[in-house]
């Protein structure tokens, strides 16, 4: 195995292990490395420095910035776990979540295949929407927030 320094066209350096330079290059070409941060495909290798064992004080920097990626990886699959993907139908479910509609429609039923008086059970969405469709939500008492990364989910990743 070896390990490489890559950095995605947004400036993210992030490592990656890999069983050869010769695998590197072939998921590179096909497209298959991605940024863990960004989801950007155009990757690059960093710059990578002989294993020299970091300064006291870069070493604590190096392992704080792994466990920001490791804690917002969690944090992301946690978010994703508990929300629908709904693209880039975002506007329409927000608004019709906001109303107390669900994409399923007013007209679901219980187990017992009766219509249902409860509500349904409301889950979290996640999806696309440009930055003037948001601050319309918002200006309609929507509440909607970016993610801090791109959802696993996207039809472009």
């Amino acid at each position: 195995m070896i390990v490489f320094d890559l950095r995605c066209g947004n400036n993210h350096v992030f490592e990656a292990w890999f069983g050869s330079t010769e695998d590197y290059e072939g998921q590179s070409a096909r497209g298959l490395v991605a940024c863990p941060i960004c989801d950007d495909r155009v990757v690059e290798k960093a710059v990578m420095a002989p294993a020299i064992g970091l300064k006291g004080n870069q070493q604590a920097h190096h392992l704080a910035r792994k466990e920001e990626l490791r804690t917002l990886a969690l944090m992301q699959a946690e978010l994703e776990s508990r929300c629908d993907y709904v693209g880039d139908r975002f506007v329409d479910e927000a608004r019709r979540l906001h109303a107390g509609r669900s994409s399923g429609g007013p007209d679901r039923t219980c187990p017992n295949e009766t219509p249902c008086s409860e509500p349904a059970p409301q889950r979290g969405i996640i999806g696309e929407a440009t930055i003037g469709a948001a601050l319309d939500l918002i200006a309609e008492g929507i509440a909607v927030a970016p993610l801090p990364f791109r959802s696993r989910h996207r039809a472009d990743a």
